[in-house]
């Protein structure tokens, strides 16, 4: 029987990235990457509870040097990577131009955009050399529709992900990689602390889960290898 396939999974500490690795669990291996260990080593039990191998592999994809020995253990102990979800994302509180920090914006973008390039480009030669794999990339609603409360450098860097999975699409595609800008509407997670007026029970009532989200990260990720989806939005009905 062929080995399981690999999935690598950023954020995968709490919310969305949690949910995409418990439910893509069953029949995989699944490296955790997220900035906390404790909060990874709960997702690893519950993605083995769900029939899936886990590692945990704290790091923090702003930087550099850790990504890439990060993807080395992944490649000493299971030869590389099938599957890529990319989750982790950052937002602050002060979202516009009259109150932002320069430290923040930079923090925002390192974060949403460029550790996202920087993932990817360490993942790609596996993707190649295995003849092809998904890259779901976590965006936001914000990413595909302008949302002025959003704030500036989330709203960018979210915007910029579509092309970067476009790219990725127009130029992998001859190696079988496929790549989804998966655009999620409100979620009802820890990520809603970071905005300037925190949503009260009835409002998060309203919201999408996290499993709302990573039942449709496995959808993608089992798509038969000849379809690829491009972009995906999934937003609560109550989404304005």
């Amino acid at each position: 029987m062929p080995d399981p396939r690999v999935l690598w999974v950023t954020g995968a500490g709490s919310g969305m990235g949690r949910a995409a690795a418990v439910a893509a669990a069953p029949g995989r291996r699944i490296a955790l990457s997220g900035r906390r260990t404790a909060p990874l080593e709960e997702t690893a039990a519950l993605v083995e509870q769900a029939g899936g191998e886990a590692m945990v592999l704290p790091l923090d994809t702003r930087d550099p040097a850790a990504i890439t020995n990060t993807h080395e253990r992944i490649a000493t102990a299971w030869d590389g990577v099938d599957d890529l979800i990319l989750s982790a994302g950052l937002n602050n509180p002060a979202r516009t131009w009259s109150d932002q920090r320069l430290a923040d914006v930079d923090a925002i973008i390192d974060t949403n955009l460029t550790a996202v390039i920087r993932v990817v480009d360490v993942v790609l030669p596996d993707l190649r050399r295995r003849g092809g794999g998904q890259v779901v990339v976590v965006s936001s609603y914000a990413g595909w529709r302008f949302n002025p409360l959003a704030g500036v450098a989330y709203s960018a860097s979210k915007s910029a992900l579509a092309s970067l999975c476009q790219s990725l699409n127009a130029q992998e595609s001859a190696h079988g990689v496929r790549a989804c800008n998966l655009c999620p509407g409100d979620v009802d997670s820890d990520f809603l602390e970071l905005r300037p007026h925190v949503p009260g029970p009835e409002s998060r009532a309203k919201m999408l889960t996290p499993d709302d989200v990573g039942r449709v990260v496995l959808f993608i990720l089992d798509s038969p290898p000849h379809v690829r989806i491009d972009e995906l939005v999934i937003s609560p009905v109550s989404q304005t």
